[in-house]
């Protein structure tokens, strides 16, 4: 529904000042009791002979907010456009105000769940697939909405349409809500509902890659399959890889099989050009993985694929592979050429591999209806 005109500027910077209030006096609430922000001067730098450090104590919301301010003054273009919390209950335009309460149990405890569509061309690729499987995560961690499914669709297209972003990512949250710094969320009132519109020139992956097996243990099934906000093995993983001069990294399960990459998905074509994907029973079912396997039948009627199967793969048995690669959503497929130091088939890119990332990016760009969200950015 449009929003209708103020009848004259003085009534919108009424309208604003009355926002910019309910906003501050929001932050000045939680700094009370949950916001710690230590700023250093020019004077508290001088860390000479244990000199003390004196911690800024910031004496009103206003205060606050300009410093705040100051961090986004000198950014010519926002990265983050806009974002929406169920706490303010609106969207914000202003990077500097986009926070959340620290005592929120997503914080605290990492009990959120998350997920990510892409917007592409004023578009939003897949984002029923990935708002669903968002409520299935949000099930699994025992995590109720704030709102029915239509209203979270609402929010998230409202969002996009305000950030007047075209090509980014759309990445939203669902937490237990904020009350308090205990392990149970019975303190949390209501749950929290955040989303942020985040302006990324992303473009379709065609150099190859190198990667390393984890020594990271990778998480167990019951926390592998949810799309839940614990990242620490999946940082640490990526972390380990970059240490090594490699990409990412790929993770093992505990029977020896190949699994997936610490955000992404793998896939393999073997030398009988089969295309194959680990079974999704122990990892992250991913949403453009499961796209990949719906498309790729099209290069098995053009014989250029034998067959496609979900199996698993010995780490022999995926080192041997003709061609292999990471599927995920902004890549949307990323060649592998060199594993542990081992090149992946004659070490160049794969010809299939592209033929799938032309079918994906196809899709991402000029796919049906059912797969694309045309957003409307003059509301």
């Amino acid at each position: 529904m449009r929003s209708q005109k103020p009848h004259n500027q003085k009534e919108q910077s009424t309208k604003d000042s009355i926002l910019n209030n309910s906003l501050l006096h929001s932050i000045a609430k939680w700094s009370a009791s949950t916001f710690l922000l230590i700023t250093m001067d020019k004077k508290s730098v001088e860390a000479e002979n244990g000199s003390e450090f004196k911690a800024h104590v910031f004496s009103s919301s206003s205060e606050l907010h300009q410093k705040l301010q100051e961090k986004w003054s000198s950014v010519k273009k926002k990265p983050y456009p806009a974002m929406y919390s169920s706490i303010f209950g609106g969207i914000i335009l202003d990077p500097a105000m986009m926070v959340i309460p620290i005592d929120d149990h997503m914080v605290h405890r990492g009990h959120g769940v998350f997920d990510t569509a892409i917007i592409l061309d004023g578009y939003l690729y897949e984002l029923d697939v990935h708002l669903d499987r968002f409520l299935r995560s949000a099930v699994s961690a025992r995590i109720s909405s704030p709102f029915p499914r239509s209203t979270l669709r609402s929010i998230l297209v409202q969002l996009t349409a305000a950030s007047q972003c075209k090509k980014g990512t759309l990445r939203f949250w669902l937490t237990a809500g904020p009350g308090d710094f205990l392990l149970s969320p019975a303190g949390c009132p209501t749950s929290a509902f955040y989303a942020v519109v985040i302006d990324d020139d992303f473009s379709q992956c065609k150099e190859g890659v190198k990667v390393i097996t984890s020594s990271i243990p990778m998480k167990p099934r019951l926390f592998a399959t949810v799309k839940n906000v614990n990242y620490l093995p999946n940082v640490l993983a990526k972390m380990e890889a970059e240490d090594k001069g490699a990409s990412a990294s790929i993770w093992i399960d505990e029977d020896g099989y190949v699994a997936e990459g610490p955000n992404v998905n793998v896939a393999f074509i073997t030398h009988d050009k089969e295309l194959v994907l680990p079974f999704f029973d122990k990892i992250l079912s991913g949403c453009t993985a499961k796209r990949l396997l719906e498309l790729a039948p099209k290069l098995v009627e053009q014989g250029r694929l034998k067959s496609i199967k979900t199996a698993n793969l010995t780490v022999d048995e995926a080192k041997g592979a003709a061609e292999m690669m990471y599927v995920g959503s902004t890549l949307p497929l990323l060649p592998i050429t060199v594993w542990d130091e081992q090149p992946i088939g004659d070490g160049n890119v794969g010809e299939l591999t592209m033929a799938l990332s032309d079918l994906l990016w196809e899709d991402m760009v000029a796919g049906p209806e059912t797969q694309r969200h045309c957003v409307s950015y003059d509301q």
